[in-house]
């Protein structure tokens, strides 16, 4: 790699702030090195209401005592800044298409809520007793008793869990076929309050000394009778993203007097509540119960465990208890029959989770294990697969045949491996089958589907150009987005069971699989179809709970094909060292890569700005728009604000007609979190903002515009997963030390194709994070679940 010549002086090595350490480790979340420009300096911006539920976890932050909670915020925090990338709600998904009609996001909330029914109506049927646990004592025991009296009958359900029998699904309609992406069929979407129901949560903030302009999103949060379960539990104000903990506790003294205290039922348990939402935030589907507990300690509840038994009472969350396997011992299902008391000595843990999570999970490998179970439907004869694999070479033949004779393949890969996949795709259809591709992104799906049947082993166009990013498919069919697939916007359409109306489902970028959508996908698929989960298990895990590709790699129950393409030239050489924690010198001839030594985050942005404007154009013959600018987090001196700020001031100046942004923005819109679609601001008109996103036409409504739009030339690595640019400029402040990792390292070099410039100002930080900061762990439930199909395999 070559340094470029204006700037030849070595950064200053920069001190950051010491790390926070505390009693819940757990609560780290792997991708809170984006926010690390929130979480660091001076600059840090908190409070700000563009960032939605980034901020909700920044309050918690604010009000943190001890050094546990936090980590349990700041960790969160930068969960939150990722997961959503824009910090919305999770009504930030409305966007209005025309007032009869719904949108995709809308609709795919519709189809996740039927999808839930669906999958709360099974796990209502299943009435296994839990046998280990017996060497718990104390609270945890009087915890696991509780569990157990509901399981056993002694103790009616509905005093514990308070679970209704979830309304039977509605009869599907009949399958509809659509070539491409469209508004959805119109449904019942989620109602927004009435004017009174508001008016009346108005009063009770009115009373409570807060603000009265939160009467909306408390409405919108707690439902009918708002107002009155408010006024008996003025807690449930944690519940509006924003509220900290110790302004419902005033509200609460104002409220209820002197009947207000700390040991208060109601305060214990929003306050777990909160605590494993942080966590979901934070990529964890439950957390241990010391870690729960302790956390709770350092709110101020003088009796964590009882605080937890009262959710878990009031149905509010679910508590497991996991057999551990000691290390070289057998997995519990393979030590065969009749040995039940030794699998009582085995230890246990156990975790507690909010119900959404756990019957996701529990849901998703119920799903995996039925595709794992049974054989495929045979579509095309054994011979024709064989002669498609034959035709095939390398691993892209492995593939096909692992395929042909498996309901579940996992697939391994760099960027360049998707033409295996696009391989296996064009194959199935010419075998008959109904064959699908769902990518993380319409970015992802137009280069997805821009890849012609005959590319090259380099991942290449015949002409030796990679497909431009953003550029619309090439005509190969069966490409759409998991979204659209689950909302029912783009993909085949449901068949009269409901299940998706296909025989096998290509998944990519999988490791952005969330526990939730992972769950939907696979409940969704029909008996005898086939799932390939294909992607690169180096990049930043999903911004949703869960670990999901990553765990079902460690479980190892079904068929694993590594693609042995790399990616090309010295970027692929670039990226496959620091994949294996090894950042070296390549050789760049044609100036694939340049390393720009900063001082500080004013030169970083300085350098930033005239890399994207003139020297990359100038050199590399790579114009602005197809150039990306990555940095660790949205705050701070050099985070994705001051950039896009001084890049648009250079780019596109404007005096910010409609709502900060002209025509001509870039933007980064966030639909729903966890989902960036980058794009271009068209215009604006009484409907709302026009954007040009990914070649579709999009309109946020003018109240939805500040939580669900950013400026888009600068993005974060994991607004930036699922697409690629031809240039990519890699910021790392001095601030940002303490905030890289491997995964986003890797992440945000790999999302070049032809130059990646690096402004470098971490001195030994960056080959430090390469070598020896790996992925923070997730705790989640999938690999015990996993753990007797692994043993039967």
């Amino acid at each position: 790699m070559s340094t470029e010549p204006e700037t030849t002086e070595n950064a200053g090595q920069q001190t950051p702030p010491a790390a926070v350490e505390g009693a819940v480790g757990a609560v780290d979340a792997p991708e809170a090195t984006e926010a690390a420009g929130d979480a660091a300096g001076p600059s840090e911006e908190t409070g700000d209401t563009q960032d939605g539920r980034g901020e909700e976890a920044e309050g918690a932050a604010d009000t943190a005592g001890g050094t546990g909670e936090a980590e349990v915020a700041a960790e969160t925090a930068g969960a939150a800044e990722d997961a959503g990338e824009a910090g919305e709600a999770e009504d930030a998904a409305e966007t209005a298409e025309g007032a009869a009609e719904l949108s995709e996001a809308e609709a795919e909330l519709v189809a996740q809520r039927l999808e839930r029914e669906r999958i709360e109506r099974r796990k209502a049927e299943k009435q296994a007793p839990i046998h280990s646990g017996t060497k718990l004592s104390g609270k945890a025991a009087e915890l696991l008793a509780a569990v157990r009296a509901v399981e056993s009958g002694a103790k009616p359900p509905a005093t514990v869990f308070g679970a209704p029998e979830p309304p039977r699904r509605p009869a599907a309609p009949e399958p509809v076929r659509r070539p491409q992406p469209g508004p959805a069929a119109p449904g019942p979407g989620p109602a927004a309050p009435g004017p009174e129901a508001v008016a009346a949560v108005q009063g009770v903030l009115r009373e409570g000394g807060a603000p009265e302009a939160l009467a909306g999103q408390v409405a919108a949060a707690l439902g009918e009778g708002a107002d009155q379960r408010l006024r008996e539990d003025p807690w449930q104000l944690l519940r509006v993203a924003g509220v900290r903990p110790e302004q419902a506790d005033g509200f609460a003294r104002a409220l209820l007097g002197a009947e207000c205290g700390p040991d208060d039922e109601r305060r214990g348990r929003a306050l777990t509540g909160r605590l494993l939402e942080q966590a979901a935030l934070a990529g964890h589907t439950a957390l241990e119960l010391p870690t729960l507990t302790a956390a709770l300690a350092q709110w101020g509840v003088p009796d964590p465990e009882a605080a937890v038994q009262s959710t878990l009472a009031e149905g509010e969350a679910l508590a497991f208890q996991d057999a551990l396997d000691e290390p070289g011992a057998p997995p519990a299902a393979a030590a065969g029959e009749g040995e039940d008391e030794a699998e009582d000595d085995r230890p246990v843990r156990v975790l507690v989770g909010l119900e959404r999570y756990a019957l996701a999970e529990e849901s998703l490998a119920d799903g995996l294990a039925r595709l794992i179970g049974s054989a495929p439907k045979q579509d095309g004869s054994a011979e024709d697969w064989e002669a498609a694999a034959a035709g095939a070479q390398g691993s892209a033949a492995e593939l096909i045949r692992a395929v042909a004779a498996h309901g579940l393949v996992l697939h391994t890969g760099t960027d360049a491996s998707r033409v295996e996949a696009a391989a296996l795709l064009d194959t199935a259809r010419s075998l008959g089958l109904r064959a699908w591709a769902a990518t993380h992104s319409p970015v992802g799906r137009a280069r997805f589907g821009a890849l012609p049947a005959g590319t090259s082993p380099d991942g290449q166009d015949a002409d030796g150009s990679a497909p431009a990013a953003g550029s619309a498919p090439s005509g190969r069919p069966g490409v759409a987005t998991a979204a659209g697939l689950l909302s029912g916007a783009e993909g085949p359409g449901r068949d009269a069971d409901g299940a998706l109306d296909l025989d096998l489902l290509v998944v990519l970028d999988a490791p952005q699989l969330d526990v939730e959508t992972a769950a939907l996908l696979v409940e969704s698929l029909p008996d005898g179809a086939r799932l390939v989960l294909s992607g690169d298990p180096a990049v930043l895990w999903s911004a949703g709970p869960g670990r999901v590709f990553g765990d079902l790699l460690a479980a190892r129950v079904c068929p694993q094909v590594a693609s042995r393409r790399p990616d090309p030239g010295p970027l692929g050489e670039l990226v496959s060292g620091i994949g294996v924690g090894e950042l070296g010198q390549v050789e760049a001839p044609g100036k694939e890569v340049v390393v720009v030594p900063v001082r500080d985050a004013g030169e970083a942005v300085h350098r930033t700005v005239q890399l994207v404007a003139d020297s990359v154009p100038r050199a590399i013959g790579v114009p602005p728009e197809q150039t990306v600018v990555i940095t660790p987090g949205h705050g701070g001196a050099a985070g994705t604000r001051v950039l896009n700020a001084a890049l648009k001031e250079r780019l596109n100046p404007g005096p910010g007609r409609f709502g900060g942004f002209d025509a001509g923005d870039r933007i980064a819109y966030s639909p729903a979190p966890g989902r960036t679609l980058p794009g271009q601001v068209v215009g604006a008109d009484a409907d709302g903002l026009h954007l040009s996103c990914a070649g579709e036409a999009v309109v946020v409504p003018k109240e939805r515009v500040e939580q669900t739009v950013r400026h888009g030339w600068a993005l974060t690595a994991h607004q930036a997963v699922g697409g690629r640019w031809p240039a990519a400029v890699v910021v790392l402040p001095g601030d940002a030390a303490q905030a890289l990792n491997r995964p986003w390292v890797y992440t945000a070099f790999s999302r070049a194709e032809r130059h990646l410039s690096v402004v470098h100002g971490v001195e030994q930080a960056l080959p430090r994070a390469v070598a020896e900061v790996p992925a923070k762990p997730r705790t989640t439930r999938l690999p015990v679940l996993l753990a007797p199909q692994a043993a039967r395999d």
